[in-house]
């Protein structure tokens, strides 16, 4: 990462956020970068002094967003992935239906047990659950980076859509663990009155 920042290379975030065009990326860089393009480009740091005022900062506010919408894109694998087949070409199938029924099969299941688990505020339960979603991310990430690297669009495709679908039951689980916390929290504070 550099000290200064020369204007910014909107039209591709890996080039705007200084990472190799590849699905592995260096999550400590994209978040130092995104402080430093932050700073450089927040709407309250347009110099005083220009001509057109109301036109500078428009643009550091259409900079802001871009910013903004490039990191959410390189954090996630499944956006990630996307925007790689979108780079190579390749993303038009993407939105497709998942073909893969045993795969289908096994994360419905998930999603029935995550919904029950946070029904019934069963902490055990989902942090059960939690390290098999894990484990499945991981698995479809190393499929798509191989796939990727390969130029095996179909499976590229196949691995992305199955991310889609994990990373998604991942932030559900995420937030049934805050909130049955949260409930657990309440409940043990009820005591106390």
């Amino acid at each position: 990462m550099t000290d200064t920042t020369p204007e910014a290379q909107f039209d591709n975030f890996f080039a705007l956020f200084e990472q190799p065009v590849q699905f592995d990326i260096t999550q400590h860089s994209l978040d130092q970068r995104l402080r430093l393009l932050q700073k450089y480009y927040h709407p309250d740091n347009v110099a005083k002094d220009v001509d057109n005022l109301a036109k500078t900062q428009q643009q550091s506010e259409q900079a802001s967003a871009l910013i903004n919408q490039g990191y959410q894109t390189l954090s996630a694998p499944d956006s990630r992935a996307s925007y790689l087949l979108d780079l190579a070409g390749q993303a038009q199938n993407v939105e497709h239906s998942i073909a893969d029924l045993e795969f289908l099969e096994d994360a419905m299941q998930m999603r029935i047990d995550l919904d029950d688990a946070i029904g019934d505020k069963d902490m055990s339960a989902l942090q059960q659950l939690h390290p098999k979603i894990t484990e499945r991310l991981a698995k479809q990430s190393e499929r798509f980076n191989n796939a990727y690297q390969n130029q095996d669009w179909q499976t590229a495709i196949d691995a992305t859509q199955k991310l889609k679908f994990l990373v998604k039951l991942d932030a559900d689980i995420t937030i049934g663990l805050d909130e049955v916390a949260t409930t657990e929290h309440l409940d043990d504070d009820d005591l106390y009155v």
